[in-house]
């Protein structure tokens, strides 16, 4: 195992309304994501600390970049998120690494800032139920 920056990055791409993966690597300048596992407390009346059971998995993404208007971009891709009810099939490979989710993008805020930058900020939600799982 080496350790790796982020630089490189081969592959994010994000279904249109028409379940088309398109390629938004150039246009996204920044992505978060979290796989977060619920817990619930368990602890018996004989426990002296905290006893928790682990539960399901889950997935959430932000997609930030720059307003890209251009045929199969990310304003393409985005655009029917207020409109079209559809799963996005989103995919990130990095250093080899896969890691594709089935998710609701639930909204495409645009942010044109003072200084003119024009960006957005998609809010994504696994829908699936499966769990996410790097491959």
């Amino acid at each position: 195992m080496a350790k790796e920056s982020g630089l490189g990055w081969t592959t994010a791409s994000v279904d249109d309304s028409g379940s088309t993966l398109r390629a938004l690597v150039n246009d996204l300048t920044s992505v978060r994501w979290t796989m977060p596992r619920g817990v619930q407390d368990a602890t018996g009346l004989d426990k002296s600390a905290v006893e928790r059971i682990l539960l399901l998995a889950d997935f959430s993404i932000n997609l930030m970049g720059i307003f890209n208007d251009g045929s199969n971009a990310s304003h393409d891709v985005f655009k029917t998120v207020g409109s079209a009810s559809v799963v996005r099939t989103v995919t990130m490979v990095i250093s080899g690494q896969t890691l594709t989710n089935e998710c609701w993008i639930t909204d495409y805020p645009l942010t044109r800032a003072a200084t003119g930058e024009f960006t957005f900020d998609c809010p994504g939600s696994l829908q699936s139920g499966t769990a996410p799982t790097w491959s």
